[in-house]
């Protein structure tokens, strides 16, 4: 299969923006931009076409799909019902990266929902995704578009070096400006609930919802057999093909604790301006002071430490676990299959 490559700049290329639809319509598989990362969309309401998303990129069945409309009148035919909570959340941060799980309408397809009685949906915020939506005429189901557990792609590079001749078309839109996925938060329960962390932090959920509970799977692993009840809950996502390590303590410690272990198969994961003070090949993912940077850059780091020749173990400073930066953490502690060292 040779995948095509629309670049498109702005919603109002409406003829590249139809072709692209066009393959979406007909069950094809387009990568598309979104403010977060770049998702791999096929129609969400075609159960063959949603199969070809786990195909193309070697994923779990049991992993459920994201769906992404461009309007909020298009949620109701996909959920049984919209309660007030979710109307508030959508008034706050749609268009956005943020995710509602709600119970499913038999509309949902098996294969997007693998199995679970619910949905989850969002309304992203780049404007040629919502062009791509609108011109398809069918709400998208959308996982990262990279294969299975490596870093999610953040330009259409990224999605070309990991799918490129498996899926039919990639939409170039340049980088994605908040670098991790959405934030997603169930509304199926008594109480509202986050499974992940991204661009809408816990503190901004509350200020619209009040106290909410954050899910044990955010700080740590799955037990075994447990079914993800969303994206980006299954142990290990987001690797490089090294070992990652995250190192819990400040930088003189940390660079010591490098400096024991230090060789040529040895890197770190560090804060930008302080590669220079490391005793290995270090790669920056944005400046401590700036989690919004480490957020945008994280996936493009983890996938620069792939072309580092011979290295096996990177060593990672390790973020802070409030606001944006617990996506950040979050992201790396999967990426690390949860191997910690606190100094």
């Amino acid at each position: 299969m040779q995948t095509k490559i629309f670049q498109i700049n702005s919603p109002n290329d409406t003829e590249k923006i139809e072709a692209a639809a066009a393959i979406l319509r007909n069950g094809g598989l387009v990568a598309i931009p979104t403010e977060t990362v770049y998702g791999l969309a096929a129609n969400a309401l075609d159960g063959e076409a949603v199969a070809k998303i786990f195909k193309a990129k070697g994923r779990p069945q049991d992993n459920p799909l994201i769906v992404h409309i461009s309007r909020f009148e298009e949620v109701f035919p996909l959920v049984k019902a919209v309660p007030d909570m979710a109307v508030k959340l959508a008034d706050a941060f749609w268009p956005g990266p943020l995710t509602i799980v709600l119970e499913k309408t038999t509309l949902i397809p098996h294969e997007v929902s693998a199995g679970l009685d619910t949905v989850a949906v969002r309304m992203p915020s780049h404007p040629v995704a919502r062009a791509l939506i609108k011109a398809a005429g069918v709400p998208l189901a959308a996982p990262s578009a990279n294969t299975s557990g490596s870093p999610s792609p953040t330009s259409a590079r990224h999605v070309l070096d990991d799918l490129e001749g498996r899926i039919d078309a990639v939409v170039d839109a340049g980088k994605c400006a908040v670098g991790v996925e959405s934030t997603v938060i169930t509304l199926a329960g008594k109480i509202p609930r986050l499974l992940r962390p991204g661009g809408i932090t816990p503190e901004q959920l509350e200020a619209v919802l009040g106290k909410i509970e954050i899910d044990l799977a955010v700080f740590s692993a799955p037990s075994m057999g447990e079914t993800p009840a969303s994206p980006g809950m299954k142990y290990k996502h987001y690797s490089p093909k090294a070992r990652l390590i995250i190192v819990k303590g400040n930088l003189p410690e940390f660079i010591d604790y490098v400096q024991k272990d230090a060789s040529s198969n040895t890197a770190v994961l560090c804060y930008e301006g302080e590669q220079e003070m490391m005793p290995v090949k270090a790669i920056g993912f944005g400046r401590l002071e700036n989690p919004a940077e480490q957020a945008q850059r994280l996936f493009s780091a983890l996938r620069q430490i792939d072309a580092l020749p011979h290295v096996q173990t990177v060593f990672a400073r390790c973020p802070a676990t409030r606001g944006l930066s617990l996506a950040v953490y979050n992201r790396l502690l999967r990426a690390a299959a949860f191997e910690v060292i606190e100094l």
